[in-house]
Parts: C-alpha cells; sequence; structure tokens
C-alpha cells in the first residue's frame, strides 16, 4: 500500500527539475486489523438439520425391444414407447416432467470357440425420465407403464422440489448449534462470548436424490398381482458452517 501511494506522490514531481528533492515522503496509513488482538479467537465448524416428506419422485421407465433386424427393432420399440408415453400423459404428468433419458441399438452377437463373433440380432432400448409431483400416486402410474409395454423401470429418486425454506431452518438450526457450543467453551475457559467475526456456510444438502431403491419390472404384470406402493418416509436438509467468535 506505502508503495503505491509513493509512486502517486513522485509521478507529477518528475516533470519540474528539483521538485522531487523538495517532496517531502507520505505519511504511512493505519489500518485497524480486523480481528483486536486483545481477543481470544474460537472457531466453531456445526450442522443445522431439519426434515422434510419428499414431494418429488423421479422414475426412469424404459422399453427393451429385440428382433433379427435393426429396422424391425426400432419399429416395435417405438411403437411400445409410443403407448408407454401417452399412459403417461393420460395419468396426468406434464410435457415439462418427461425427459428422454436414453436412445440406444446394439446388435446382439452369438460367440463360438475360434471363431468370430456372429450377429443375431438386435436390441432396442429406449428409456424416459419421469417426475411425479404427487409421489402416493407414483405407483399406480408405474403399473399401467408396465401394463402399457414398459418393461424397464428404475427408481424412484426421492427428493424435495422447492427446498429453500427448509434450507434456511437449517442455517437458522447451524447457527444455534455454533453459538450454543461457542458458549459452552467460552464458559469452561472462564471467559464470554463477544460477538461472531465471520460465519461461512461449507456445504448444503437440499435433500435432493441419493442411491435410489430400485424396482425392475421385465415382464407385463398380470392384475393379480400386488399393486406397486411407494413409501416417501422423511429426508433430512442439512447445512454445514463454520463460525468464528471472539471471546472476552
Amino acid at each position: 500500500m506505502n508503495k503505491f501511494l509513493l509512486a502517486v506522490t513522485l509521478a507529477p514531481a518528475a516533470l519540474l527539475p528539483g521538485a522531487a528533492l523538495a517532496q517531502a515522503a507520505p505519511t504511512p496509513t493505519t489500518v485497524e486489523p480486523l480481528i483486536p488482538a486483545t481477543g481470544t479467537i474460537l472457531d466453531i465448524s456445526a450442522e443445522g438439520r431439519t426434515t422434510r416428506v419428499p414431494d418429488l419422485a423421479t422414475i426412469r421407465a424404459g422399453v427393451v425391444s429385440q428382433a433379427t433386424t435393426a429396422a424391425a427393432a426400432l419399429s416395435d420399440n417405438a411403437q411400445r414407447m409410443a403407448r408407454v408415453l401417452a399412459a403417461v400423459k393420460r395419468a396426468g404428468v406434464a410435457d415439462r416432467d418427461l425427459q428422454t433419458a436414453t436412445v440406444q441399438l446394439q446388435p446382439q452377437y452369438r460367440y463360438g470357440e475360434n471363431v468370430p463373433p456372429t450377429i443375431t440380432g438386435y436390441q432396442a432400448t429406449n428409456t424416459l425420465s419421469i417426475r411425479f409431483r404427487d409421489v402416493a400416486k407414483s405407483g399406480s402410474i408405474l403399473d399401467a407403464l408396465v401394463a402399457q409395454g414398459a418393461n424397464q423401470i428404475d427408481g424412484p429418486n426421492l427428493s424435495i422440489d422447492k427446498p429453500d425454506a427448509a434450507l434456511d431452518e437449517a442455517r437458522t438450526d447451524a447457527i444455534q448449534r455454533a453459538r450454543a457450543r461457542a458458549e459452552l467453551y467460552a464458559k469452561a475457559a472462564g471467559m464470554r462470548v463477544v460477538r461472531i467475526v465471520s460465519i461461512t456456510e461449507n456445504g448444503a444438502d437440499a435433500g435432493g436424490p441419493e442411491r435410489p431403491m430400485m424396482i425392475r419390472a421385465m415382464a407385463a404384470r398380470s392384475d393379480a398381482m400386488e399393486k406397486t406402493s411407494i413409501a416417501p418416509g422423511e429426508r433430512d436438509v442439512t447445512v454445514n458452517v463454520s463460525v468464528r467468535f471472539l471471546l472476552g
């Protein structure tokens, strides 16, 4: 800082002979330290927590088709996926909650000893990512999808659609926990908490999807089978903070 001030002061003087010699050196600027040297610093890390019932389920429903030719596999796959997509829309799922996740066409091989592999047919796969905003109804919708030709289902991933309010609750809880712990340390040391110096948020979990439970349906269900049910349970919403306290 002092070097910068000196350069600014001497630059105009260079234009006038002898002026630089008469120029007085700038007075150093005193900057008050951010943390008073007489205080005791205490750093606390704390996790704040609250809970919510997940209100969003994301599931992948797919159709796998096999045929002797690539064209036949794709054609069968497209027809069956069209029925699956129509069933999803009849169930009230909005277009914004539907997204194609995977489209694949792969040859199928027969392997023999000491001979090159031989293509025996083709497998076509089309997978749709579906978000259910009414978790309670997602099980019955899955049953309807299987009835319409879906033979591969993965999920659900359960999450919280709008976690902002829950995150703010967790932040408040984190600061309260940090403050209580600081008071404990200060009391044990025969001191008191003067003030908070700084707060840093180190990370947050908004109740997003964890490793999902897996539901796989590889064949058409019969009406005699039990209906699929999904229990949302509760999800933790957490925030981690580091708080620096000044003790006195």
